[in-house]
């Protein structure tokens, strides 16, 4: 009886010292689909809100945010596809709320034996940021893991 209570307090006590702390999650996670009938690669993109506002040093509702957005996403994110360097097209970024989400992709997809991706997205900003990427293929899934000197990664299929 005295264990249980010692347990049940020790509990009690840890859970009140965390909720006084505040602990800052550094992600983005990014969907990756490929899309036969227009050979494209899909790229869905889910930021903080806060943390990408602060990277682009723009308000999320001045008109300007999108433009910088895409900017941003243009300088930390490159793709190649079996060796060969692919262009992305920024199609639109939404605000909702806490998250922003940016949508971009690559077309002229015909096959992928090898795809690697750089994403340095908010790590320059934020030294603990991680950085997760699902990539759907032909039925394959593949998860890959972004971070401070690891910001570029490859996968085969």
């Amino acid at each position: 009886m005295k264990k249980s209570i010692l347990i049940l307090s020790l509990g009690i006590l840890l859970v009140g010292l965390f909720s006084f702390t505040a602990l800052d999650f550094f992600s983005s996670m990014t969907k990756v689909d490929y899309i036969d009938g227009t050979k494209t690669l899909k790229f869905t993109t889910k930021l903080n809100t806060g943390h990408i506002s602060q990277a682009v040093k723009i308000d999320p509702a001045t008109a300007g945010f999108e433009a910088e957005v895409k900017k941003y996403v243009n300088n930390n994110v490159d793709v190649a596809i079996n060796g060969a360097a692919k262009q992305l097209t920024f199609t639109g970024s939404q605000v909702n709320g806490e998250s922003v989400w940016v949508y971009y992709e690559a077309s002229g997809v015909s096959d992928i034996s090898s795809l690697k991706i750089k994403n340095s997205i908010l790590i320059g900003q934020f030294p603990k940021q991680v950085n997760i990427v699902n990539i759907t293929y032909k039925g394959a899934l593949k998860t890959l893991n972004f971070q401070k000197g690891k910001e570029t990664a490859e996968v085969t299929f």
